[in-house]
Order: structure tokens, then C-alpha cells, then sequence
């Protein structure tokens, strides 16, 4: 007993109780969240971290995903030759590697926590928008659909590129596109401050086909700091799911608002292929909602669909009708509801709707502005 109490490695045990303490700090204290914690501790060190691995050009996190299974299966075969070889101590070295793995449980906790996991506890991101969040009438709903809409149409009517079946193709390479990102994220700061400063490069994910399957198109790693971005989806949604991880870089982790980010961002470049990116985010977001609300008004909208919008849309169907209801996106989708309400975002999956709030929001300040 005193050999395990003797152990160097116990004071990581006491990283558990710290992190449940920082977040029920920052649960009871959204200043503490903010003010402390993200616009300081959290704004640094993440720029720093993400300078870093954004010098290597590929994903490290996907790396260290992929290496780790094999790494956790060295260390059990190794505990376990112990424990048979090792009969006398047996009983201590389980002991032991129950102390490891409690210990290493720990360590990650506090990582996840002090490298993003408080985040979720910031004031809304309405709080630097100033925009009034409030009920909406359908009407108000059908006015927005229709200017995204309208919005859509001229944009993709500009694009650069389209390929043989007229469906929009990126006209540059993906690092080529993340500086456009990156550029779009420091335009947007000089109307929000809070997105100044420097971000790390965005990466492709090298096994982008295999993540297809968990219905993912990006995920921002808080160990890393890297936003990574499923490459094989459809062309049209690459840009704004960069800008999305972009915005949990920044420490914007609820999924509506970095949805909403990233519609600015890309409303604030001056890159067409960012615009319709975003512009379509939007427009789909817009569209679901109308539809659920009334199929009338959402079929009106969309018959004024371009051409090449509708066929944007159709080749994005496409690709993702393969990949729907499997056992592999069933799994993917409950554990990533799962993590969502754990991290305070009660409606899980269906945050991502709530985007379609701040959109409305908008675009009543700019009635009012017309008026």
C-alpha cells in the first residue's frame, strides 16, 4: 500500500478535482469564462499552440489518432506480460496500471479543459454582435430565405470555375484556400475585434473518405489546435467548413454560432468562393428552417434557385446519400450529441439550427438600417 501512496505520478490525480472545479467556475461565472479564461489564458495559448503545429502541413491530431490505438495496445500487452510474469506482485502492478490509467484520464481531462473545454461557458457570441435574439415571425423567416437566395444566385453566377457537369469547382489548392480563410478571419476582426490575432493553418485530412462515413466535414482538435477539414466533401461546402473550425480556434465552440461565423467571415472577403461557400451555408440553414415552419413558402424560394445553385446542391445530396444511416454514422452522430449537451449545448445535434436565430437577428438590424 505504501509503495502505491509513494508513487510520483499520484499528484496528477488531484488534475481531476481542478478541472471540475475551473468548470463549475466557469458554469457559474460566464465573466470568469470570458474574461479570464478566454480572452487571456486561453487567446494566447492557443494562438501559440496552433503557430506551432501550423508550421507542419498535415493534420498532427489526425496523426496522433491514428497512432494511438496502436500505442494503447503496446501498453497492454506490456501490462499484461507483467502481471503473468510478475506473479508475487500481481496484485500491485494491476494496482498500479489502475493508477496509470486514472492518471493519464486525468491529464487529458485537465488538457480538454484548459485547452478549450471552458469555452463553452463564454458569453454568447450576440454579446460582441449586438444583435437582439428574439421570436421570429415566418414571414421574417421567408424575407431572409429569400435574399440568401437571391444573394446565392449572384454569387454563383461570379464563380471562377465549374467543372464538366457545370457543379462548382474550387479554382485553387486547399492551402491556397486557407490563406483566403485566414484572410477573411482578419477582415472580419477589424469589425470584431475578438477574432484578431494569428491563426494557425487549416488542414486537410489525409483520411477524409473514412471520416465521409461518420458524416463529419470538419473538427476542431483543442490538444492540437487545428482545424481540420474533410477535403471530399462537396467543393462548394470547403470554405465555410475552414471558417467554422476557424471560429472554434478562436474559442467559439457552440456549433450555431460558429456556423454564423463563418457566414460572416465569408461575407467580410473579398474572395467569390467564399462569399457563395458561406452564402450557401446560410441559404441551407435558412431553407431547413422555412420548410419545417411552412413547405409552401420554402418550395416559392426554391424554385428561384439558379441552375447552378440547384446543381450545387443535388451533386452535395449525391455524395452524401452513400454514407446515411450507416452503423458507423448512427454511432458518430449519438457520441457527437452526446458530446454537445455534456459541454452545455442542451439541444445536442440540433444546435447547429440555432444558427438561423443570429441570421434573423441580422437581418432585421439591416431593415431597421433601411428604414
Amino acid at each position: 500500500m505504501r509503495e502505491l501512496i509513494k508513487l510520483k505520478r499520484n499528484y496528477l490525480l488531484f488534475l481531476f478535482p481542478l478541472s471540475f472545479i475551473l468548470i463549475l467556475l466557469a458554469r457559474k461565472s460566464s465573466f470568469f469564462a470570458e474574461h479570464v479564461y478566454a480572452l487571456r489564458i486561453y487567446r494566447w495559448f492557443s494562438q501559440l499552440v496552433s503557430i506551432i503545429t501550423g508550421l507542419v502541413p498535415i493534420s498532427l491530431a489526425e496523426i496522433l489518432i491514428i497512432i494511438l490505438p496502436f500505442f494503447l495496445i503496446i501498453l497492454l500487452i506490456k501490462f499484461i506480460s507483467r502481471l503473468i510474469k510478475d506473479k508475487q506482485n500481481r496484485k500491485i502492478n494491476a494496482a498500479k496500471g489502475l493508477i496509470n490509467i486514472i492518471c493519464a484520464l486525468s491529464v487529458a481531462l485537465f488538457s480538454f479543459t484548459m485547452l478549450g473545454g471552458l469555452n463553452y461557458y463564454r458569453y454568447p457570441f450576440s454579446y460582441y454582435s449586438n444583435l437582439n435574439i428574439e421570436k421570429s415571425t415566418v414571414e421574417e423567416l421567408y424575407g431572409l430565405t429569400k435574399q440568401l437566395a437571391e444573394q446565392a444566385n449572384e454569387l454563383r453566377a461570379l464563380v471562377p470555375k465549374v467543372d464538366d457537369n457545370g457543379i462548382f469547382d474550387l479554382s485553387m489548392s486547399y492551402f491556397e484556400l486557407a490563406k483566403e480563410a485566414n484572410k477573411a478571419m482578419m477582415s472580419l476582426a477589424e469589425e470584431y475585434p475578438v477574432f484578431s490575432g494569428r491563426y494557425g493553418r487549416s488542414k486537410p485530412v489525409l483520411l477524409s473518405p473514412l471520416m465521409s462515413y461518420t458524416e463529419i466535414t470538419g473538427i476542431f482538435v483543442p490538444f492540437t489546435m487545428e482545424a481540420n477539414v474533410n477535403v471530399q466533401i462537396s467543393d462548394y461546402a470547403i470554405p465555410y467548413t475552414m471558417l467554422h473550425e476557424m471560429a472554434h480556434q478562436r474559442g467559439f465552440m457552440r456549433e450555431d454560432e460558429a456556423n454564423y461565423i463563418a457566414y460572416i467571415a465569408g461575407m467580410s472577403s473579398d474572395n467569390i468562393e467564399l462569399m457563395y461557400s458561406s452564402t450557401m451555408l446560410a441559404l441551407i440553414s435558412a431553407g431547413n428552417a422555412l420548410y419545417n415552419h411552412d413547405t409552401k413558402m420554402y418550395f416559392d424560394i426554391r424554385a428561384m434557385y439558379s441552375d447552378g445553385v440547384v446543381k450545387d446542391i443535388r451533386a452535395n445530396s449525391e455524395y452524401w446519400v452513400k454514407y446515411e444511416d450507416t452503423v458507423v454514422s448512427t454511432i458518430s452522430n449519438k457520441l457527437n450529441d452526446t458530446y454537445l449537451k455534456v459541454n452545455a449545448q442542451a439541444d445536442g445535434v440540433n444546435s447547429y439550427g440555432r444558427m438561423v436565430d443570429l441570421l434573423l437577428a441580422k437581418y432585421r438590424a439591416m431593415l431597421q438600417e433601411e428604414r
